[in-house]
């Protein structure tokens, strides 16, 4: 049993900004595992952080948890148009991942937002609530070989040509985009690496933010050119360009290293630093560590 001491050492590593950011991700990370109010409180404390990349983790986490009491500090921070884009649309992202439907009118709000970014997060947060409504009454499907919770549900289609076609066809609806991409995720293997890579040329900043983190989440090495090559664009957008950085240090192939290495001194802040975390997360996929979320191995760790 974790005792509240442990929670609040665990949270203090978090909010220290003398610590490395590679050490407050694997605090972050091992808060979102404990869960419960006092790790949801230290998470919220660190939204006054000025690193982007920090915050937009924090939202994530408190998404995946599923825990409404996150609900009012993913709202303000929603709202705050004083946070970076990409951390405002994790906080709707979050709130969609939260899956209760008390927060369809303030995500109906903002899916006008003038930030693209944030209303498309808004509007796909606003459809998943609105599929799970629809579908409160069928038996739960089992969960898939990845244990996050999704802003759209994979599709049915299981032939990867038809759901390719569905994933670039961006005449179609961003929600249904969506779920192709994530039915492809599942399908797994080369053939879905390469459509789902393919999505990194489509015109969404959002979805191609998307594809990347997917094609991490998948690790198939067919998708490294791709993902370092728009890694390696100046002119993409930030958010697109920090979720390759993480996919490829979560795919840890050698043919990751260079292109990793090549952008911790990046002139944009949230590039260099999703690398530094990527090459940490490099390290622990090719390392013996037992698990990436080690707060508190390393709380009761020999000094």
């Amino acid at each position: 049993m974790v005792t509240e001491q442990e929670v609040e050492a665990i949270g203090r590593t978090l909010v220290d900004t003398r610590q490395p950011l590679q050490a407050r991700f694997r605090a972050l990370f091992t808060l979102r595992g404990l869960g419960g109010p006092g790790a949801i409180a230290w998470i919220s404390r660190a939204f006054g952080d000025d690193s982007a990349l920090l915050k937009h983790e924090l939202a994530y986490c408190l998404g995946q948890m599923q825990d409404s009491r996150a609900i009012p500090v993913l709202v303000d921070v929603l709202r705050d148009a004083r946070q970076e884009p990409m951390v405002r649309h994790e906080a709707g992202e979050a709130l969609g991942a939260i899956g209760n439907p008390e927060v369809l009118d303030v995500l109906k709000q903002y899916c006008t937002d003038p930030v693209i970014e944030v209303a498309e997060t808004c509007q796909l947060a606003v459809r998943r609530l609105e599929w799970l409504q629809e579908h409160s009454r069928e038996p739960a499907v089992a969960a898939g070989p990845y244990l996050s919770v999704d802003p759209a549900p994979p599709a049915e289609e299981r032939d990867v040509g038809r759901l390719r076609e569905v994933l670039l066809d961006e005449a179609r609806p961003l929600f249904d985009r969506y779920r192709a991409m994530f039915a492809l995720r599942d399908a797994g293997g080369e053939e879905a690496a390469l459509a789902l890579a393919e999505g990194l040329r489509c015109g969404s900043a959002l979805f191609r933010h998307e594809i990347g983190y997917v094609l991490g989440q998948l690790q198939h090495e067919a998708a490294v050119p791709q993902l370092a090559a728009t890694l390696a664009q100046r002119a993409e957008s930030p958010m697109v360009r920090h979720e390759c950085a993480e996919a490829l240090g979560a795919i840890a192939r050698p043919s990751c290293l260079a292109a990793l290495r090549a952008h911790t001194a990046d002139p944009e802040r949230v590039v260099r630093e999703s690398c530094e975390v990527a090459l940490d997360m490099y390290e622990y996929e090719t390392g013996p560590a037992f698990q990436y979320a080690d707060g508190l191995e390393q709380l009761h760790a020999p000094s």
